[in-house]
């Protein structure tokens, strides 16, 4: 019986792809992908117009896993993809406008955050720089988001913050630990970076 679990166990975790380039640019659209699929589960929060979604997940969880390079090349596919008129976004929204609302800073800041998180974890850092990396690029994503929600509304910053960060501190907390736990079992040598 021993045997044919180990077997098994073998199969399990072949490379499919043995080319890392191939590998890569596969991860690359994977996690795109399911940026768009993270997008749809949305729920609204009734005082902010900034949806509560797992793409904050998603986009520092591609940098950490995919390397700083690989991760921001799929948050851009996932961002040029919106902006070219694909229903990507929370609620099926596309389009340029969507970019130019009260959630496009959060957005536009994905490629960044991914970097950022993959820069300071590097794919064999220890598990403190890891949660370090998914913690700056999360804090990248606010500073995209409420740049830009300030811009638009012209409310203080006080205002800002209450309806751009504060709602979703708890919530990206258990992110940054939900990727920090999904990092670890998905990065050891599934992907090389760009």
């Amino acid at each position: 019986m021993s045997t044919i679990a180990h077997t098994l166990r073998a199969w399990a975790v072949q490379d499919v792809i043995v080319d890392r380039r191939v590998r890569t640019a596969v991860g690359v659209i994977a996690f795109a992908v399911a940026t768009v699929f993270g997008a749809q589960i949305a729920v609204p929060v009734p005082f902010t117009p900034v949806p509560i979604t797992l793409q904050t997940l998603l986009a520092i969880l591609a940098g950490v896993v995919l390397g700083p390079r690989a991760g921001a090349a799929s948050m851009a596919l996932y961002i040029g993809a919106g902006a070219l008129g694909a229903p990507v976004f929370s609620n099926g929204g596309a389009g340029l406008p969507w970019l130019l609302g009260p959630t496009g800073g959060y957005l536009l800041a994905f490629p960044a955050s991914a970097f950022v998180a993959g820069w300071i974890a590097r794919r064999r850092g220890s598990m403190l720089r890891t949660f370090a990396g998914l913690t700056a690029g999360v804090l990248v994503q606010y500073a995209g988001g409420l740049a830009q929600l300030a811009a638009l509304t012209g409310e203080p910053l006080g205002v800002v913050l209450a309806m751009g960060a504060v709602p979703f501190l708890f919530g990206d907390a258990v992110k940054i630990v939900t990727a920090a736990w999904l990092a670890r079992g998905m990065r050891a040598t599934s992907f090389g970076d760009l």
